[in-house]
């Protein structure tokens, strides 16, 4: 297995991938996800992939492409109550539900984290939904911790 930046023939593999994230979204969180894998969701791809602030990591098994990370780097300025905050974001990851357990997730994240620290980052960050326990389970396993919590109230 290869892990390395995709490629723009690889994208479509990619959003493959991305379809099978949105379908989790969609079934764990229906009010908030929008059903299907539109056109504008599938073309978005290629703007991060033109974007200079983003990358995208791809597992490659085999000229298969088996996961892949999208990668952005977020600069908060200092306000009153922080101070300024510099980190990348991992904001789309995901390992073909065939090819999980099988130590793909882990290999992206230590590309990602030889990557961040390479550039100088000294934070990784992401966020995840909190109904998808199996991405919960992996995330801490790889050495994420929680450090803040959204919640919500129904009304």
């Amino acid at each position: 297995m290869i892990i390395r930046f995709a490629e723009r023939e690889d994208l479509a593999a990619v959003n493959e991938l991305r379809r099978q994230v949105n379908d989790l979204h969609v079934a764990g969180k229906p009010d908030v996800f929008k059903p299907g894998f539109e056109d504008s969701l599938r073309d978005y791809i290629f703007e991060i992939q033109e974007d200079p602030r983003k990358k995208i990591v791809v597992a490659d098994l085999d000229g298969r492409i088996c996961g892949f990370a999208v990668l952005n780097h977020i600069t908060r300025p200092e306000n009153p109550f922080m101070f300024e905050r510099d980190y990348l974001d991992i904001d789309e990851f995901c390992v073909d539900r065939n090819c999980r357990r099988q130590g793909i997730g882990l290999a992206l994240i230590r590309f990602i984290r030889t990557y961040a620290k390479e550039n100088g980052f000294t934070r990784l960050e992401l966020n995840m939904w909190e109904f998808n326990q199996d991405a919960l389970a992996f995330y801490e396993a790889a050495g994420f911790t929680t450090y803040r919590r959204y919640m919500e109230m129904s009304l």
